[in-house]
């Protein structure tokens, strides 16, 4: 009996052990991600009296009528969107061809690897200022466009409705190429040489091999990088703070500038919960999509 009382001890402590090591870490996302999430959500269906935040009233379901009857919101939820239409096809396609370039047996080509991976260690303070040039009435790209006679007058990249959401596009593309190059790197050199060696004996080489090995092969990770880059987008705000704050007249306000700019310019700190509220949905959905594709990209190629 004493010993059954023993190895029961035993089996208990060996259960509890991998809980007490993730304590720490349970105890740290608790009071930096649970516990202000919930107070969010509290938030949003309150109203705040005060800057301190002490005094709070309770309105129910007002801040999403609000929210509702927002044509800034939608008209923000609208550039939000058509970023990841723009943005995440790039994202998900150009660095994949970028990565079977730089996945050739040719000298110097670890050079260009971290030539092409440059602009991710990039601050993007610094990277949104030197843009910022770039886009200038007399910058670099209309001087250029101007002497290849494109243009008789420099473009207005930054200060135009037309141009400049797709301007700040253009720099969420350019930083994300390298990093998603290399996961897509990886992908590629698990593959084995072997197959690409069958494959030509049956007649696919050159561009074709790319087609009917490298991409069904890939699946997993077109699926990752497609969803990491749609959650990325979706929470695009660097990019715009320093290069556009959301003008010229809200034509480049995504999403998270709008709740930036409802928290700490306006204090209307209830609301923009509301919003971080609809944020935290759409990337909720994202995440599941990830869940389905990686389940669905598991499955053997039929």
């Amino acid at each position: 009996m004493q010993t059954i009382k023993i190895k029961n001890k035993l089996l208990i402590q060996q259960q509890l052990t991998p809980y007490l090591f993730l304590l720490p870490a349970l105890l740290i996302l608790a009071l930096t991600v649970f516990i202000p999430a919930i107070q969010a959500f509290y938030l949003t269906f309150t109203q705040i009296q005060d800057i301190s935040g002490s005094q709070t009233q309770w309105i129910g379901l007002a801040n999403f009528i609000r929210l509702w009857n927002d044509s800034t919101f939608w008209k923000t939820l609208g550039n939000t969107i058509l970023y990841l239409i723009v943005v995440v096809p790039i994202l998900v396609t150009a660095p994949l061809g970028l990565a079977i370039l730089v996945n050739q047996k040719l000298r110097g080509i670890t050079w260009f690897r971290a030539a092409y991976y440059a602009p991710v260690v990039i601050s993007m303070v610094v990277a949104g200022i030197a843009w910022n040039w770039l886009y200038e009435e007399r910058g670099l790209i209309n001087q250029f466009l101007l002497g290849l006679g494109i243009t008789k007058e420099g473009i207005p990249w930054l200060t135009s409705p037309r141009f400049a959401l797709f301007s700040v596009m253009a720099v969420t593309v350019w930083k994300g190429l390298g990093y998603y190059m290399v996961i897509y790197l990886a992908g590629l050199q698990s593959i084995p040489a072997d197959v690409y060696e069958a494959a030509s004996i049956d007649g696919s080489d050159g561009v074709r091999k790319h087609w009917d090995i490298t991409l069904p092969l890939m699946r997993p990770y077109l699926a990752l990088v497609a969803v990491i880059s749609a959650i990325s987008a979706t929470k695009v705000f660097e990019e715009v703070y320093i290069m556009t704050q959301g003008g010229p007249r809200n034509s480049s306000k995504t999403i998270v500038y709008y709740l930036y700019e409802q928290a700490f310019n306006n204090l209307e700190i209830s609301y923009a919960c509301t919003i971080g509220l609809v944020l935290f949905l759409i990337i909720l959905a994202l995440s599941v999509l990830r869940l389905l594709l990686n389940s669905g990209a598991e499955q053997p190629l039929g």
